[in-house]
C-alpha cells in the first residue's frame, strides 16, 4: 500500500468506506447486545410477576371456595381454615406480583449506550479538526 501522500483518491474512498462499515457492523452489534440483556431482564420480571398472577388466581379461588362454605354451614367453623389458606395465597400474591412490577419498571427498552455512541460518530464526524 502507497504512504499517505502517495494514495489515490479511489484508495482513500476505500478506506473511508471500510471505516463507515465497521462503524456501522460495531453500533448493531452494540445495540443487538443491549437488547438482548433489556430482554433477558424484562422475562424474569415477566416470569416473577406471571407467578404472582397464578398465585392470585388461586387465593381468589380459595377465597370463593370460602365463602360458598361460609354460606353454606352459616357460622360452622370448617371453613375458617379455607379463609386462613386463601388469605396467605392473596399476601403471597401480592408480593409476588409488587416485586415483578418493581422489576419491569427497572426495564429500558432503548438501546442508551448505542444512541449515546452514534450521537458521539455524529458530533465526531461534524468537528472541524478532521
Amino acid at each position: 500500500m502507497a504512504t499517505g501522500a502517495e494514495r489515490s483518491v479511489p484508495e482513500v474512498f476505500q478506506d473511508i468506506v471500510g471505516n463507515v462499515q465497521e462503524i456501522l457492523r460495531s453500533e448493531v452489534r452494540l445495540a443487538t447486545a443491549e437488547l438482548k440483556h433489556e430482554a433477558g431482564t424484562a422475562a424474569r420480571a415477566a416470569v416473577m410477576f406471571l407467578i404472582g398472577v397464578v398465585f392470585g388466581i388461586y387465593a381468589l379461588g380459595f377465597l370463593l371456595l370460602a365463602l360458598v362454605y361460609g354460606l353454606a354451614a352459616l357460622f360452622a367453623s370448617w371453613w375458617i381454615g379455607a379463609i386462613i389458606v386463601g388469605g396467605g395465597l392473596a399476601v403471597i400474591a401480592l408480593a409476588l406480583l409488587g416485586m415483578g412490577r418493581g422489576r419491569m419498571r427497572t426495564v429500558h427498552p432503548t438501546p442508551e449506550r448505542t444512541i449515546r455512541t452514534v450521537k458521539e460518530n455524529l458530533e465526531w464526524d461534524k468537528s472541524p479538526s478532521k
